[in-house]
């Protein structure tokens, strides 16, 4: 019996070209967003053009909780601008991937999020490509989204986040949460009223699927909880020393790439924001009115018929989510009985469960 553990890709698609992913092609499952006209070399799994790579994330691990392999990394099509690393250096790192840690790729250090309030975009040109595209307001701040999710009566000081969400996580801390935990956050970050092409929900969970995962090592909640030492034993940013985004300058000089990159690495598309506007227009699909809201010429029948059939798709989904739901209203989940850290909270408040933080 090999020693060596399973690991499985998984990439959130859109229209890159992932030719750099293909000596690892076996053990990649690509979730494509891009529809007909962008259709990856590889096998894939057509998925609605919402929630960004959050909600292609949570949709993996709804359909693969019971199956998951020891070992799953998470990728975006592009992945060049965060990462030095070429896939295969990727995979051998992710190999060492313990129960209960969260391991990520350089160049990109972990960074600090405390805008618990919301992200004052104007204030942060180099966000200005996130700033200028339309985004679908969650109704809440991340403070309270937050709170929401780790059952918390108040916000740290700050937490850690890896930027792209670019990163391998062993099975054992994926189900230290149950089943139902993810199926109820895709439910409420990404379906019904929040599913957009861009919404702001997808921004913030960015931000907390580390201490989703590892709250001890990535939610720092005072002075008094900053490690002593600026590294921890993975080589990341410790707790309360990951960088801070400067404000109001247009290049932030601490994330640029290095001079040199892994020649593996093929450099593919990225989509620009007039394209993903379109792309949500269409992800309207049965209505002709959406036309009208974007530069895009009307869309030929046969995208219409695409997108239709992607959103009965995407209908299908909510709807067993939903079923799922009031199935685990009525019985209490094994793992909620197993495992001592997930405490049961009342259905009024949305969420299934929290982590002792």
């Amino acid at each position: 019996m090999s020693d060596k553990p399973t690991i499985e890709v998984v990439v959130a698609h859109y229209n890159e070209d992932l030719s750099w992913l293909k000596e690892v092609a076996d053990s990649c499952i690509v979730y494509s967003k891009g529809g007909d006209k962008n259709v990856p070399e590889f096998p894939h799994l057509p998925l609605e053009n919402i929630g960004r790579e959050g909600h292609t994330y949570l949709a993996h691990l709804v359909k693969r909780y019971h199956s998951l392999p020891e070992v799953t990394i998470f990728l975006q099509g592009r992945i060049d601008d965060h990462v030095s690393l070429s896939i295969a250096e990727i995979v051998d790192k992710a190999k060492g991937t313990k129960p209960g840690e969260v391991v990520t790729f350089p160049f990109r250090e972990l960074e600090l999020f405390d805008l618990w309030d919301g992200i004052p975009w104007e204030k942060y040109p180099c966000w200005k490509k996130w700033a200028t595209m339309d985004c679908k307001s969650m109704g809440k701040t991340p403070g309270e989204l937050f709170k929401g999710i780790f059952m918390s009566d108040k916000v740290p000081a700050s937490v850690g986040f890896q930027p792209g969400a670019i990163f391998a996580v062993h099975r054992d801390t994926i189900q230290q949460h149950p089943h139902r935990f993810y199926r109820r956050l895709l439910r409420q970050l990404f379906l019904g009223e929040m599913a957009h092409i861009n919404p702001e929900t997808g921004h913030y969970l960015e931000r907390f699927w580390l201490a989703m995962w590892d709250p001890k090592e990535y939610i720092c909640w005072d002075d008094k909880d900053v490690a002593k030492e600026k590294h921890n034993d993975k080589g990341q940013l410790a707790k309360g020393h990951w960088h801070r985004t400067p404000r109001m300058v247009d290049v932030d000089e601490a994330i640029l790439p290095p001079t040199t990159i892994s020649a593996s690495v093929t450099p593919p598309s990225i989509s620009s924001p007039d394209t993903l506007s379109s792309s949500n227009a269409l992800s309207m699909a049965s209505s002709r009115t959406s036309s009208s809201l974007c530069s895009s010429p009307e869309p030929k029948p046969e995208d219409v018929l695409h997108q239709v059939e992607k959103k009965v798709v995407q209908l299908k989904l909510e709807k067993d989510a939903n079923e799922e739901f009031e199935q685990d209203s009525e019985q209490v989940d094994e793992t909620d009985q197993s495992n001592s850290k997930l405490t049961t909270i009342p259905e009024d408040d949305g969420w299934a469960v929290r982590a002792d933080l």
